[in-house]
């Protein structure tokens, strides 16, 4: 398996975040650390050690009084071994304490332990999920009543969600701002034991995924993973065609795997990104917008709409000013702007969805590549007016970049590909017993049930710092303003 992830490397520069076992600190097994330390060597991000310890003891995993000391003591054995293992040379690049949030980050950090390993710890992580679907995933496990997903969906669209969901994590990404720490949300998705049909596999998963990754990094998160499962997730970033389907059908990208697109090109590639919550449309809960500075220069913007046209009704034209107005500065308007956009017919829609007019396709069409026209939008400002009008469809999402530069670092300037057995339909040379192969994944595919990940949510308030802006929004004028921005790390 570590070979393989070396493969997939040497193609297309993936890196990657391993676990270490940590069910039986009396037993500890550090291969993984050492076989991956010899075969990726670089490529290896960081060690999770321990995944939500403080559902330990309601999971079964420890006995009734595991707390937050006793994993204390728990991390000091796998942070000694490690240090007297000379076959795991790189240090200082572990990943813990990956908590649920029932236990806090507080409560954790109380106990002595940045003081005692925060040089063996790179990340300090957190896993949250904004609501969960375990009575219909596991229907005899004690879930109560099922949630009936048309009954939640509206959750998900709103600015408020991604607000709510990080909320309980504000007072202690200064702590890892002060240690020098990454600060990642290491697990998180639409909802736990595998998303809700008809929610976490439709294009209002992406605007929620696209306005939660943005208030993550105003918020001074270093990043988030997404989490995903076997074939019956809903929601899935991409599901690969069932075994014996393999070499006749594509795999399955779901809507939320475009929100990745939309951000990786948003954030863009300098590695200096700071992103600010404009408070746009008088706090619109429907219409959020981010700007997002490189070099202390305006690069791009991002205009998420949640709502979906009806009778004439949901689409809207932001009006965008750089500098001019109350903000101090000369005006800053570009004389043009190109605009990306992430659009779908509605927000329940599950495979129509189009990034700059290309798509990966509906279910079981996908090779990896996007197909069709790429369209990328190009709008003249008003510079005497210093104001420019961006058409923001509803629902959608529109990436505004405001400097032609800005706009093409975010285009590779070659694309490669690279055939697979898919295509080749060579035979697969890999021979693997039947009976290890029946269990590999602990329980028979009978028997096997929608993967449990982490569940709750939070409903805490935001807070704010202070952070000068040059853009206005519609009526919306942003000068010098107590509002926060965030450093992507």
């Amino acid at each position: 398996m570590i070979y393989l992830l070396a493969n997939v490397s040497s193609l297309v520069n993936a890196k990657w975040y391993l676990g270490i076992p940590f069910n039986d600190t009396s037993n500890l097994r550090l291969q993984i650390a050492e076989a991956a330390e010899a075969i990726l060597g670089d490529n290896v991000l960081a060690f999770q050690v321990g995944n939500e310890p403080d559902l330990y003891v309601a999971h079964g995993h420890r006995p009734s009084g595991y707390n937050q000391t006793s994993y204390f003591d728990e991390f000091g054995i796998v942070v000694n071994a490690i240090s007297n293992n000379a076959n795991i040379p790189t240090r200082g690049n572990l990943v813990a304490p990956s908590l649920q949030g029932t236990w806090t980050l507080e409560s954790v950090f109380d106990t002595g332990f940045l003081t005692s390993y925060g040089s063996a710890v790179s990340i300090l992580s957190v896993e949250q999920y904004p609501d969960n679907n375990c009575a219909a995933a596991f229907p005899d496990a004690g879930f109560g009543t099922p949630v009936n997903p048309q009954d939640v969906f509206a959750n998900y669209l709103t600015h408020n969600a991604g607000k709510n969901l990080i909320a309980q994590y504000l007072s202690a990404v200064p702590t890892a701002q002060q240690m020098g720490k990454q600060f990642m949300m290491f697990e998180t998705n639409t909802a736990s034991c595998g998303g809700f049909p008809g929610v976490s596999d439709s294009f209002g998963s992406a605007l929620w995924a696209v306005d939660y990754g943005l208030q993550m990094a105003y918020s001074n998160f270093t990043g988030a993973l997404l989490h995903i499962g076997g074939q019956d997730v809903s929601y899935n970033p991409f599901t690969p065609p069932p075994t014996n389907l393999s070499t006749t059908h594509g795999w399955t990208v779901g809507p939320i795997f475009y929100s990745t697109l939309v951000l990786a090109e948003a954030l863009g590639t300098t590695n200096t990104s700071q992103v600010l919550d404009l408070n746009a449309n008088s706090g619109s809960d429907q219409t959020p917008a981010y700007a997002i500075y490189e070099n202390g220069a305006l690069a791009r913007m991002v205009l998420v709409n949640f709502m979906t046209e009806q009778d004439g009704q949901g689409a809207y034209t932001a009006t965008i000013s750089v500098g001019g107005g109350q903000t101090g500065e000369g005006n800053g308007t570009p004389s043009q702007v190109k605009v990306k956009y992430l659009t779908a017919p509605s927000v329940a829609e599950k495979d129509n969805v189009t990034w700059a007019n290309q798509t990966y396709g509906g279910r079981f069409e996908c090779d990896g590549r996007l197909s069709g026209t790429e369209v990328i939008q190009t709008i003249t400002c008003d510079t005497n007016a210093n104001t420019c009008d961006i058409p923001v469809p509803a629902p959608g999402v529109a990436l505004v970049f405001i400097s032609s530069g800005a706009q093409g670092e975010t285009d590779p300037s070659t694309t490669e590909t690279y055939a697979t057995t898919a295509l080749t339909k060579t035979a697969n040379t890999v021979s693997i017993d039947p009976s290890v192969l029946a269990t590999s994944n602990g329980m028979s595919a009978k028997d096997r049930g929608l993967s449990s990940t982490s569940q709750g949510s939070s409903d805490a308030a935001r807070t704010a710092g202070a952070v000068p802006g040059l853009v206005a929004l519609l009526a919306f004028v942003l000068g010098a303003c107590a509002v926060s921005g965030a450093l992507r790390r």
